[in-house]
């Protein structure tokens, strides 16, 4: 969201910022602002915290996503049309598919082209979620949301003026359910002008970096630390897997395995990924398109991975990362890896150069706000 919201404001858009400022995942209001020195942020203290009975409400009351019912508030309702009426925005850009909840009621004093960013295919996550588990009332339930979801994200996608999906994949997903609302994928960019390879002398370390609230990445390093890691610790007892993120779980900054080390939540992820060669990312469930890898790509590293976690990336596996999906295929790959060093090192080199080629933010600007400028006449 950050380079989406500076990449409008390098192409000489006037933007302004209206977030929620959830209990969850809170910000300090001068962190804030600090971030953003060069629009005008607006925030708003929301509390969406999950509630047993409130979402046992919306379960058997209720045909909406409980997600609905956690990010719509009515100070926030009143606070976005405050906003709108003053800013008079000509684009209203929705960072949530949730937040397309406050679109009709939007549509009664502003006539601003509508555009949602898809970060993912939200029901798809919920699906593939709910196969996991294996508690038979935990994956109704899942299911169930699955399906909510879905109902209110089709109709998400037909109330928007323009569907901003960030991968190809995903766009494709749009254009098979038969909505007509245009579409313009803009991936995640790089800027091109900044990237630099790891000038720190790198070990031959695994790691992984994710946001740990996350449930797709918690569950897949549970995975990995205990279906993969002994395996690989037998074969390779030298080697370290470091892992870090936000809001790390407390059973895994306790966790005691040999040479896995837990960082918690870093203050400069550049820092933690520096020295270290080799991103782990067995994902086996989620959709969009993982940062994090981009930036390992850009800087040389070399990527491990599931197909789910390369969703969205047009890399191929042997030449830009190596696909693995199975305990055994994560334990063939990292060893090739380390008996193969200069191969491995050639390989990340190639991938950096995919990145620089493709996935440059100053191009995907240009590409997005020229589509968006051709809708405005047709709300004036």
């Amino acid at each position: 969201m950050r380079a989406m919201i500076d990449g409008y404001h390098k192409e000489g858009w006037d933007v302004q910022l209206l977030s929620m400022n959830t209990v969850r995942h809170p910000v300090q209001e001068a962190d804030l602002k600090n971030a953003y020195k060069d629009i005008k942020v607006h925030s708003i203290q929301i509390d969406n915290r999950l509630r047993l009975w409130a979402t046992l409400r919306n379960f058997l009351f209720s045909r909406q996503p409980n997600h609905v019912d956690r990010f719509f508030h009515a100070h926030f309702a009143t606070k976005l049309e405050q906003v709108i009426k003053e800013f008079k925005p000509d684009v209203l850009q929705f960072e949530s598919i949730y937040l397309a909840a406050y679109l009709p009621g939007i549509r009664h004093y502003s006539k601003a082209v509508a555009v949602l960013r898809l970060h993912n295919i939200e029901y798809q996550v919920w699906q593939r979620l709910a196969r996991q588990v294996s508690n038979p009332l935990k994956r109704f339930y899942l299911g169930n949301l699955a399906q909510r979801i879905k109902r209110f994200e089709l109709k998400a996608w037909q109330q928007a003026d323009l569907l901003v999906p960030i991968t190809e994949t995903d766009a494709d997903v749009v254009k098979s359910s038969g909505i007509k609302t245009p579409v313009q994928v803009a991936p995640f960019g790089i800027d091109t002008a900044q990237v630099s390879l790891v000038n720190k002398k790198e070990e031959w370390i695994a790691y992984h970096i994710g946001a740990m609230d996350w449930q797709p990445n918690a569950a897949s390093i549970q995975w990995f630390l205990t279906d993969v890691w002994p395996f690989i610790h037998k074969l390779f007892p030298g080697l370290k897997f470091y892992f870090a993120g936000r809001n790390m779980p407390q059973h895994f900054k306790d966790v005691h395995i040999a040479n896995v080390i837990c960082a918690g939540e870093v203050t400069d992820a550049d820092v933690f990924i520096a020295d270290k060669k080799i991103l782990i990312v067995p994902l086996k469930s989620g959709g969009g398109i993982r940062v994090k890898i981009l930036e390992a790509m850009a800087k040389g590293k070399v990527i491990i991975s599931t197909a789910v976690g390369m969703q969205g990336i047009d890399a191929i596996p042997g030449k830009h990362y190596l696909l693995a999906e199975t305990a055994e295929e994560f334990t063939k790959a990292i060893s090739w890896c380390l008996e193969h060093k200069d191969e491995a090192e050639a390989m990340g080199m190639v991938a950096a150069g995919l990145v620089i080629k493709d996935y440059d933010a100053a191009h995907i600007m240009k590409n997005l706000t020229a589509r968006v400028v051709n809708l405005i006449p047709m709300h004036k």
